[in-house]
């Protein structure tokens, strides 16, 4: 690996952990297309969807460990709701993660194209603010949380996603879940669907270590930075934010397949 390469990689990952850290996410929306397309254009790799997406499993797992970190004494980590969603989508991205050894290249990118589009149009739909102060009683639906949560784990563990970017809109729209606390859990529910996802693409031989482990330094930098950020900012910004990110990255992804 020579440095213009190491910079490269590590910035892909300080930017993506950076804002993953700051909206709750894991960052694979921001990154799997960077890392696809960045480093071809600049003629320093070349790396396959199946590469990608393990590189971006692995980094997930540390990024989303930092961002909880820095969300642990907020009082938006709210326990019962990680314990619905956290085992379901734990089964789910470990089978999505042992079943993308099966898929081509293609399908592989069809499936993270179509999971940005469910999400960028959950964000755009209009969802009401839900009052909460840390440690007040949090009303939502546990069996519809878990089986959301096993579907988005299973999707997401095939493109290497701990599936933030689609489970943010939906603790958002469909479970009605106040946005900090929605930002703080959905990254403690993406670090143990990252579990699943890790040990999958790992244990069929999809990772390259080396941009991993580049990825995974600059992730434990940026991720705690951008969650302190985000404690600060509006939430509608946050909002907005990510959803901007989600669109754009499914415009450019839909646009590889079709042309």
């Amino acid at each position: 690996m020579d440095i213009t390469f190491i910079i490269v990689i590590f910035l892909i990952g300080f930017i993506g952990s950076f804002i993953s850290g700051m909206v709750g996410i894991g960052g694979s929306i921001i990154k799997y297309p960077m890392l696809l397309y960045i480093p071809s254009m600049l003629g320093i790799a070349a790396f396959t969807s199946h590469e990608v997406a393990g590189i971006s499993a692995v980094q997930v797992f540390f990024a989303t460990i930092a961002g909880v970190w820095a969300y642990k004494s907020s009082g938006y980590l709210n326990m019962r709701l990680i314990a619905y969603m956290g085992g379901a989508i734990l089964i789910g991205s470990l089978l999505g993660g042992y079943g993308s050894e099966f898929l081509t290249e293609t399908q592989i990118d069809i499936v993270y194209a179509v999971l940005a589009t469910i999400a960028v149009i959950m964000m755009f739909l209009p969802k009401k603010e839900i009052p909460y102060n840390p440690g007040d009683d949090l009303d939502f639906n546990g069996p519809l949380a878990a089986a959301l949560a096993f579907i988005t784990g299973a999707a997401a563990g095939i493109v290497g996603a701990a599936g933030a970017f689609i489970l943010v809109p939906i603790m958002l729209v469909v479970l009605k879940i106040p946005t900090r606390v929605t930002i703080a859990t959905s990254l403690a529910v993406t670090f143990i669907s990252s579990i699943g996802a890790t040990i999958g693409k790992v244990a069929t031989d999809q990772v390259l270590y080396g941009p991993a482990a580049i990825m995974i330094v600059a992730s434990l930098i940026a991720a705690p930075i951008g969650a302190k950020v985000g404690q600060k900012m509006n939430v509608k910004i946050l909002q907005w934010i990510l959803a901007l990110l989600i669109l754009g990255t499914s415009l450019k992804i839909w646009g590889e397949i079709f042309f």
